[in-house]
């Protein structure tokens, strides 16, 4: 099965320039906990709603003022609409991310979600490990 079978192809996006505000308005608005950031149709970020609480809020940002770009993670991880989803599972698990952008020539096309993975009963088992790796703590505890 390919990523195309699955994945959501309507996604909202952020532009780089988009208040933190705007993020966490939209994040809300489609219920999702992630957003990709974009320049045009090309995947330039990504932002989640962790980002949204660590990086801006946590540190008395003003989410109004503040932009997208500030907080956002670069050159996301993503994926490409032929590639098997089993292999989007594993590079889910390996990198510890919840969602994965989908492009076709840099353009975002899709996302596929953890949830997607889940959905899918021949998929459950890869769910399951990707959900185990991501949930590992990716730094010892202090």
């Amino acid at each position: 099965m390919k990523v195309r079978d699955i994945m959501t192809k309507d996604v909202a996006t952020l532009n780089s320039t988009d208040s933190v505000e705007r993020a966490a308005q939209l994040m809300n608005e489609h219920n999702v906990g992630s957003i990709p950031v974009c320049d045009g149709e090309k995947c330039i970020g990504i932002i989640t709603d962790r980002d949204i609480a660590l990086r801006s809020v946590a540190q008395g940002g003003n989410t109004h003022s503040q932009t997208v770009r500030d907080i956002m993670s670069s050159n996301p991880v993503v994926g490409n609409l032929d590639m098997d989803i089993h292999d989007a599972a594993r590079i889910m698990s390996e990198r510890q991310i919840r969602r994965l952008p989908i492009v076709e020539n840099g353009n975002i096309v899709g996302i596929v979600a953890l949830g997607d993975l889940a959905v899918e009963t021949k998929l459950v088992d890869d769910a399951g490990n990707a959900l185990s790796s991501i949930s590992e703590p990716s730094s010892p505890n202090i």
